[in-house]
């Protein structure tokens, strides 16, 4: 089984991103053959994976640190901000819906399937899968 290590941070906007790249450029460099991958993330900033679906613009960025091409697999599941309280909701790089925040845990079974089906792809092909979290384990921040 192909190692993985997960990246978490106290908040939003902590620099995990960041992180993960340089950490990744770093055992890139060493001879590893480092994948990136978050599961899921909550951003307006995408790009187009050259698989031609969406990712996060972080996502991106990380897969360059690997010396790879970026893929849909690296973010599985990218949420879209369209209102206060929903977003477009992206999986595996194609439009899967809208959902509001209230509803989004109906679609979490699905959505975790698709999750794993993209962690295993990754894992398939390399040395070290590099998982950043999202947010902050306890989300303090969204308590009220």
């Amino acid at each position: 089984m192909t190692p993985a290590i997960m990246l978490q941070g106290t908040g939003s906007d902590v620099g995990k991103s960041l992180l993960v790249a340089g950490l990744a450029r770093a055992c890139t460099r060493r001879g590893l053959k480092v994948r990136p991958f978050k599961p899921q993330n909550m951003s307006n900033n995408a790009g187009v994976a050259s698989d031609g679906g969406e990712i996060g613009r972080a996502q991106m960025l990380q897969a360059r640190a690997c010396g790879v091409a970026p893929s849909v697999h690296m973010n599985p599941v990218l949420l879209k901000p369209q209102s206060e309280k929903g977003a477009q909701v992206v999986v595996q790089g194609k439009v899967f819906g809208q959902s509001q925040a209230r509803d989004y845990h109906k679609l979490k079974p699905q959505l975790l399937a698709k999750v794993l089906e993209s962690f295993d792809m990754l894992c398939g092909d390399a040395d070290l899968v590099i998982v950043e979290g999202a947010g902050s384990p306890a989300e303090v921040n969204l308590r009220s």
